[in-house]
């Protein structure tokens, strides 16, 4: 059985799945988002819905209905620096692409604008809408926070939806802590340039950098329990320019992702102590630079038997399950401030067998989710704020 918001949400399914399109082919990154937001506000001048937009963020805030009360949905629009090989006929062409289905989220969002403000007299307070900027880069929540997202009305509680592209439709995963957090981090070691026949007039940054990579997995191997859910990956090494060479410099960057906080700081001072100490007995000048730091996503538990009982009202043939992934979402600063909830919701395309995952070139995913996204995000709004 769907109630009449599902219903409803059906009805404008076409107008999402031409919003998300047209999305789709204009992909932007990080905090600059002009060509999405000057769609996006369009469209909300169309339903004669107000809005900020944080020029320095790309970040848009709608609001719609009056009152003390505060409710906040939230889709995130940046995309990804992935050439597109999907083959689909409104494929990116610009050398970006909506890889993670940030366009999905987006055209969710306008979706529930519309709902909402069809439905604006029985509000009893305010739904906040916020179109957030840089969530692959970990920046955007940062940012809006820092912008007042938060307050002018106050927000008392927050919804979060993430398509999946390999969950099938119909189906959800929730969790207390869906996300990890992530420390995201550039380690830069200078040493001594010099010919490579004489290396002992010089000092490598190359050996130091080796020592500290295997510094760290070792951390993983004999510092953490195999009970805990700890990944620490060194995914980019780079130095030099010739093979006769020593170079000055060395660089390495890396991520870790872990769910408890404890262990997260524990870990982070780790990184710090095993860079430095073995830097300096290579005798290597070390830096490391923090490239992200957003803390483990944890959900109200409250809000998460409460949003359930809404997902299964929008439409009861609608699966809730667990998802507990490494992945990291920025919405944790969000949800470190208020009672908030996240689900990620399938949108893995009909055959199994063509289901990528997230991030990857030729990634599709199955329109169907967007009225399913937009009538959750509205029963929650309307529940959350009736009169």
């Amino acid at each position: 059985m769907k109630n009449q918001i599902m219903l409803e949400a059906e009805k404008i399914k076409d107008e999402m799945i031409a919003w998300r399109r047209e999305l789709h082919q204009i992909p932007e990154l990080g905090l600059t988002l002009p060509k999405t937001v000057n769609f996006v506000t369009k469209k909300l001048d169309e339903m004669g819905i107000e809005y900020t937009v944080y020029e320095e963020s790309s970040n848009i805030v709608a609001t719609i209905g009056h009152g003390d009360a505060c409710y906040m949905i939230r889709g995130d629009m940046d995309a990804l620096p992935i050439e597109e090989k999907s083959c689909e006929s409104f494929a990116s062409t610009n050398g970006c692409m909506h890889a993670c289905g940030h366009d999905m989220h987006t055209a969710m969002m306008l979706g529930a604008a519309k709902l909402i403000k069809a439905h604006e007299s029985e509000l009893n307070g305010v739904a906040k809408l916020l179109f957030q900027s840089a969530e692959e880069i970990f920046a955007g929540a940062k940012a809006a926070i820092a912008g007042g997202v938060m307050e002018n009305p106050h927000v008392d509680s927050a919804l979060a939806l993430h398509v999946f592209s390999q969950k099938p439709l119909g189906t959800l995963g929730g969790h207390k802590v869906p996300a990890a957090g992530v420390y995201g981090f550039r380690i830069k070691l200078t040493g001594q340039g010099v010919h490579g026949s004489s290396p002992e007039h010089g000092v490598d940054p190359i050996n130091t950098a080796i020592h500290i990579h295997l510094g760290l997995q070792e951390l993983m191997s004999r510092e953490v329990s195999g009970f805990d859910e700890v990944a620490l990956t060194i995914g980019k090494f780079h130095a030099g320019s010739a093979a006769n060479i020593i170079p000055e410099t060395a660089e390495l960057e890396g991520t870790l992702r872990v769910f408890d906080p404890v262990l997260r700081e524990r870990m982070i001072q780790r990184i710090h102590t095993i860079t430095q100490n073995i830097a300096e007995a290579y005798r290597t000048k070390a830096e490391i630079e923090v490239l992200s730091d957003v803390p483990p996503l944890v959900c109200d538990e409250q809000e998460n038997a409460w949003s359930r009982d809404v997902i299964h009202e929008v439409d009861d043939s609608l699966i809730v399950d667990e998802f507990h992934a490494m992945g990291s979402e920025d919405f944790a600063c969000i949800s470190e401030l208020v009672p908030a909830t996240f689900y990620m919701v399938g949108a893995g395309v009909e055959n199994p067998d063509e289901r990528l995952p997230q991030h990857n070139p030729k990634i599709r995913f199955n329109e169907d989710v967007l009225p399913i996204g937009a009538a959750i995000y509205t029963t929650a709004v309307l529940k959350k704020l009736s009169r």
